[in-house]
C-alpha cells in the first residue's frame, strides 16, 4: 500500500530553484532515507510532507486515515507546557483512558460501592481495549532511554538539545502510521542513537527521514532516494548498497562523457565546413550535434572543498594536564586526571550526554578553570575550538563579509594566498552565495561557514565538539579527508560514530563519576568489549549468589484491596514476558534433546536453559502475588 506519493513537485527559494518536478512514493513498511547536498531542500521538503509549509507547484497525495508524524531538525515546543503536557497532547485519547483509570483507582480506594466499583470495571475494560497497559510501558521505555525523567520540567527551562529529545519522544509515543524524522541523531548521545536504531529497525513502522549518520543509515534503511541536479535516484538497500551503485552509476556517466568527447571532435570538424541544412539528412545531423555537445559538457561539475590551509608550527611541548579535578555540586566531571599530548595526535572523546565532555574542552582552552591541578599549553599552540552550539554570526551579514572580517587574504599549506571569495569557493560557497545574508543559508551551510572561521586561523591544535551535526554527506566526507592529512594535534567530540572511528587513534571514554577510559582501538571495538564484561559480570555474580527459594513470597509494603494503576500494568506485562521466556525454554528443550548441537552450543544453551529458568520462577512468584490482589 502506498502511504504516501509526490508528483512534480518543486520549492523555490525567492528565485533560487531548491528542487523541481521531483516525483517519488512511500509504501508501508519502507524505511526511506533522503540523501543530497545541504541547500538542496531536504528540510524543506519533509516540511511540505508534514503539511507545514506549501510547495511552488505539483501535489502531495496521502492515502485515506494514514497518520503522519514529523520530527523537526529544531523543534519548537510550547514554553508554557510542562514535558507532561506536551506529551499528553499526542496520543490523547490514550491518555485519556489513563487518566480515567487511574481517577478510578482512586475513588474506589477512596469509597468502595456500588457506583465506583462500577466506574472502575469500566475504566479497567477500556484499558484492556485500548492496550492501554502497552502504552504507559512504551512511554517509560522512550523516555528513559532518551534521558527523560522529570515529566514536571517546564519546556522554557530546556537546553535545544533536551527540546530534540521530548520532541522525538513525543512522535515515538504517537505511533504514526508514516514517521517523517529530520536529523533525528542530532543531540543524541551514542548509547540512545544505538537504542533507537534498534527501535526503529525492529518497529513495523513506515519511515522517510534525513540524516547524515552512515552507521544509521546503514542499519535502519532499506530504501535511499538520492536527490542531484533536480533528479531522484533510488536505491532499494541499505547504504553500503547505495555507495556501491552510486560509484556504479559515476563510471558509466564518465564513460559515456568520454565518448560523447571524442565524437564531438570528430563533429565539430564537419561543423566547421559550415554545411547548409539544405537537406533532412543535413538538418538531422546538425541537431544530433547540438545534442552531442550537450551531453559532452554533463560531465560531474563538482564543487571540492580544499581545506589545505596552513598551520603555524608546533614546538616541543603540546599540552600537558596534570591531575585536573572538577566538580559541578555533586557531579564529578575530571578526578585527578593526567595526560600529556604528542605531536599529531588525534583523540575521540565518547561518552552520555551531562558527563562533561564539553566542559572538558573548555578546560583544555582555558575558557573553564578546573578546581585543582594544572593545564600546560605549549607556546607555539594556537587553538582552533569548535563548539556544539556553532558560531553565531549576524544574520544580516553577507557570507563575505563574515570572513573577511577576519582575514580579507588566507594563506594556504603550499605559500599561496587566496582571497576571501576564492576560499569561500573551495568551500563550495558559489559567488551568488557569497553575497548572500547569512539568515538566508541552510542549518548545514552556516556550521560549514562556522568550520571556514576556525579553520581560517590557521590552527595547530583542533577541538572540535559535534562538527558533523546538519553537514551533507558531501561535506562531511571531504571534512574527513582534511583532518586524515591534518598535521596537528585533534580532539574530536561526535555522536557520529562512523566519523570518529576512520579518524582517531584512540578514544577517551567519559564513563561518569570522573572515570575516564583510554580505549586504544575502534568504538565498536569499545561497544564490544563493554558488552562482554557485561555478560562476565552476569555470570559471575549468578555463581556468588544463592539459590532463590521458590516457596518465599516477596514482601508487599502496602495492602490494598484493588490493583494500583502501576501494579496493573505490572500484571499485564508478566503475563506477556512469562509466555514468551516459556515458549524460548520450550525451544531450548528441543533443541538439547535434538543431538545436534556441538559441544560449545551445548553448553552455552544448559547456561541459558538455567537462567530462564530463574526469571520464569521470580516472575511467576510475583504474578501469583499480584493475581491473589486482582
Amino acid at each position: 500500500m502506498t502511504y504516501l506519493s509526490v508528483e512534480n513537485l518543486s520549492k523555490s527559494f525567492g528565485m533560487t530553484p531548491l528542487f523541481e518536478n521531483i516525483t517519488f512514493g512511500i509504501s508501508k513498511g519502507d524505511k526511506t532515507a533522503l540523501v543530497a547536498q545541504n541547500g538542496t531542500g531536504k528540510s524543506t521538503l519533509l516540511r511540505i510532507l508534514a503539511g507545514k509549509e506549501t510547495q511552488d507547484n505539483g501535489r502531495v497525495m496521502v492515502q485515506n486515515k494514514v497518520d503522519i508524524g514529523y520530527l523537526e531538525q529544531e523543534p519548537e515546543l510550547d514554553p508554557s507546557f510542562t514535558i507532561r503536557e506536551f506529551i499528553s497532547q499526542g496520543n490523547s485519547g490514550m491518555i485519556e483512558i489513563v487518566q480515567e483509570y487511574e481517577r478510578a483507582v482512586s475513588a474506589q480506594a477512596e469509597n468502595f460501592n456500588e457506583s465506583t466499583q462500577e466506574a472502575f470495571m469500566k475504566a479497567t475494560s477500556a484499558m484492556d481495549r485500548a492496550n492501554a497497559w502497552d502504552y504507559e510501558q512504551r512511554m517509560e521505555q522512550i523516555l528513559g532511554r532518551l534521558n527523560i525523567h522529570d515529566l514536571d520540567q517546564p519546556i522554557s527551562t530546556l537546553s535545544g538539545g533536551e527540546r530534540k529529545r521530548v520532541a522525538l519522544a513525543f512522535v515515538l509515543l504517537d505511533q504514526p502510521d508514516l514517521l517523517l524524522l529530520d536529523e533525528p541523531t542530532n543531540h543524541l548521545d551514542v548509547e540512545m542513537i544505538e537504542w533507537l536504531e534498534a527501535y526503529l529497525a525492529k518497529s513495523n513502522i513506515t519511515l522517510f527521514m534525513v540524516t547524515h549518520d552512515r552507521y544509521f543509515l546503514d542499519r535502519v534503511c532499506n530504501h535511499i532516494i538520492e536527490m542531484e541536479d533536480s533528479q531522484l535516484y533510488h536505491h532499494k538497500g541499505n547504504y553500503s548498497y547505495f555507495l556501491q551503485k552510486r560509484a556504479e552509476r559515476e563510471e558509466i556517466e564518465k564513460t559515456e562523457t568520454a565518448k560523447a568527447g571524442q565524437l564531438l571532435k570528430k563533429e565539430l570538424e564537419w561543423m566547421r565546413r559550415q554545411p547548409k541544412a539544405r537537406t533532412s539528412k543535413s538538418k538531422s545531423r546538425i541537431d544530433a550535434f547540438y545534442e552531442i555537445k550537450d551531453q559532452a559538457s554533463q560531465g560531474r561539475q563538482e564543487s571540492e572543498i580544499e581545506l589545505n590551509v596552513s598551520m603555524k608550527r608546533m614546538g616541543g611541548q603540546i599540552l600537558e594536564l596534570e591531575t585536573i579535578s572538577k566538580e559541578f555540586g555533586d557531579t564529578v566531571i575530571l578526578d585527578d586526571f593526567s595526560y600529556s599530548f604528542k605531536k599529531g595526535e588525534k583523540v575521540g572523546i565518547i561518552g552520555k550526554n551531562g558527563v562533561g565532555k564539553s566542559t572538558f574542552l573548555k578546560i583544555i582552552t582555558g575558557e573553564e578553570k578546573p578546581d585543582s591541578g594544572d593545564v600546560k599549553t605549549g607556546m607555539t599552540i594556537e587553538y582552533g575550538h569548535y563548539r556544539q552550539d556553532g558560531i553565531h554570526f549576524d544574520e544580516e551579514m553577507r557570507v563575505i563579509d563574515v570572513i573577511k572580517e577576519v582575514a580579507e587574504v588566507i594563506e594556504l599549506a603550499d605559500g599561496n594566498r587566496v582571497s576571501a571569495s576564492k576560499f569561500l569557493e573551495h568551500f563550495m560557497f558559489t559567488p551568488e552565495m557569497q553575497y548572500t545574508p547569512v539568515h538566508k543559508l541552510s542549518g548545514g551551510e552556516k556550521r560549514r561557514l562556522g568550520l571556514m572561521m576556525v579553520l581560517v586561523k590557521n590552527p595547530n591544535f583542533l577541538i572540535l565538539d559535534e562538527p558533523t551535526n546538519d553537514l551533507d554527506l558531501p561535506t562531511l566526507q571531504k571534512l574527513e579527508e582534511f583532518l586524515e592529512n591534518f598535521g596537528g594535534c585533534l580532539i574530536v567530540v561526535s555522536h557520529d560514530r562512523f566519523f570518529m572511528d576512520k579518524l582517531v587513534q584512540h578514544y577517551f571514554v567519559f564513563e561518569g563519576d570522573g572515570v575516564i577510559y583510554d580505549h586504544h582501538g575502534t568504538y565498536m571495538e569499545y561497544r564490544q568489549m563493554r558488552v562482554n564484561e557485561e555478560t562476565e559480570q552476569k555470570k559471575k555474580g549468578k555463581t556468588k549468589s544463592e539459590p532463590r527459594k521458590v516457596n518465599k513470597k516477596p514482601a508487599r509494603k502496602k495492602e490494598s484491596d484493588v490493583l494500583s494503576f502501576q501494579e496493573r500494568k505490572e500484571f499485564g506485562k508478566l503475563e506477556k514476558e512469562i509466555q514468551t521466556l516459556e515458549e524460548e525454554k520450550s525451544q531450548i528443550e528441543s533443541a538439547l534433546s535434538s543431538g545436534k548441537l556441538s559441544p560449545e552450543e551445548l553448553r552455552e544453551e544448559s547456561e541459558r536453559y538455567g537462567e530462564l529458568s530463574d526469571l520464569i520462577d521470580k516472575k511467576t512468584m510475583i504474578w501469583l502475588e499480584l493475581a491473589e490482589k486482582e
